[in-house]
């Protein structure tokens, strides 16, 4: 059973969404402010955060970059629109993914459910390899889940993860945002290219020397992404 902390000042909307992915078998506890959400991701574990941007004092966009200091929990945002600016400051201040207001509860669960995907087991690719892998300065481990970049570990959000090790399983190949939004967000059909951009200049923000000349995520212009180096 999952735990997940909501933090929405719309007390309607909180409610609402409390009650249905409670039913849905979540552990949930809803907030109504940011600084409320951080004092109980303090005290309590949480297994995904649910963050509306929009919050009275201090906002989601700060929320979630102090989240981001505290470890890698996984962060769906709400927007109440689907705006450029606000998603795309969302996915850079760290955020995993997010859902448009209003908000369907069943959309909501779904994103919940994969986001959590991502940070179990099956957050693994090329199981038949042993051993970690070595390209150059990064090294992955796929077993342990471990990367380390000149033999210092790199922390990686889950959904940031999942997006190297896609990359990295077929090295040279280039993969579509189309390819990488259905095997690493699950939801490809939306057609959402930002998840994918904005995770990639995290991602390269760690494990590049130089991440606007990078050498292990590549772009291929028209077409995607692909892994080297070559």
């Amino acid at each position: 059973m999952s735990q997940v902390l909501l933090i929405e000042d719309h007390q309607t909307v909180r409610d609402g969404l409390q009650l249905a992915l409670t039913r849905q078998g979540h552990t949930v506890h809803a907030v109504g402010t940011g600084e409320q959400g951080l004092e109980r991701l303090r005290t309590s574990p949480s297994d995904v955060v649910v963050l509306d941007l929009m919050l009275p004092g201090m906002d989601g966009f700060e929320v979630c970059r102090r989240i981001r200091q505290l470890g890698d929990l996984p962060i769906i945002m709400l927007t109440a629109r689907n705006d450029d600016m606000d998603v795309v400051a969302g996915l850079e201040a760290g955020a995993d993914d997010y859902v448009v207001k209003p908000v369907q509860a069943r959309v909501l669960e779904a994103r919940i459910r994969a986001v959590l995907r991502r940070t179990g087991g099956d957050a693994r690719r090329g199981g038949d390899r042993t051993g970690p892998e070595r390209h150059g300065a990064l090294t992955i481990d796929r077993a342990a889940l471990v990367v380390s970049k000149d033999g210092t570990p790199v922390s990686l959000a889950p959904t940031e993860l999942r997006l190297l090790l896609e990359l990295s399983d077929t090295p040279g190949q280039v993969l579509s945002r189309q390819q990488l939004l259905e095997a690493v967000w699950e939801h490809g059909y939306l057609g959402d290219s930002r998840l994918v951009d904005a995770c990639v200049q995290r991602v390269r923000a760690k494990i590049e020397a130089d991440s606007s000349a990078p050498v292990f995520i590549q772009t291929v212009r028209g077409f995607g992404y692909r892994f080297g180096p070559l």
